[in-house]
């Protein structure tokens, strides 16, 4: 990525609804070469979709928690990753390394929700051996705005 796709990637991350003009002037490109630079962009899977930043709580889920896994390994493990990329709760699932098997991150609309998610959907699958939840008090720091890396030199 040169600096020309690091400075769109910035500026859109920032304001994913910028018009055209408005990232040409960031580009230090025509309004053309920018459609044609985000369009490249796209296509190299860069910029992975356009959506909305909403507030979770007005959206109807403020309660914000994270899951420790332990699964099984093989069909168990499998079937839980199906079953988590399924379930619009969570909205994270990483592999990760230690004791655990799995970091869940959960959006939801109370502990009633919480407790149906950890009962009903993830303690019942097949290979969860145990689980552990941490609340969030309050939220200091969350964002989906990447560190974009500095452009490569030989680009």
């Amino acid at each position: 990525m040169d600096e020309i796709d690091r400075n769109l990637t910035v500026a859109l991350q920032l304001d994913g609804s910028a018009g055209l003009a408005e990232l040409a002037k960031v580009a230090g490109l025509s309004v053309s070469a920018t459609a044609e630079r985000v369009k490249r962009l796209e296509e190299r899977g860069v910029i992975r979709g356009w959506r909305a930043d909403l507030d979770p709580a007005q959206a109807g889920c403020p309660l914000l928690a994270h899951v420790l896994a332990a699964v099984a390994p093989g069909r168990e493990d499998l079937g839980f990753r199906k079953a988590m990329r399924r379930h619009e709760a969570v909205l994270e699932c990483h592999a990760v390394t230690g004791a655990w098997t799995y970091l869940l991150k959960l959006r939801l609309a109370d502990l009633g929700a919480l407790d149906t998610f950890l009962n009903e959907e993830l303690r019942t699958l097949p290979g969860v051996q145990r689980i552990e939840t941490l609340l969030a008090i309050t939220t200091v720091k969350e964002t989906s705005i990447l560190p974009v890396a500095p452009a490569d030199p030989e680009e």
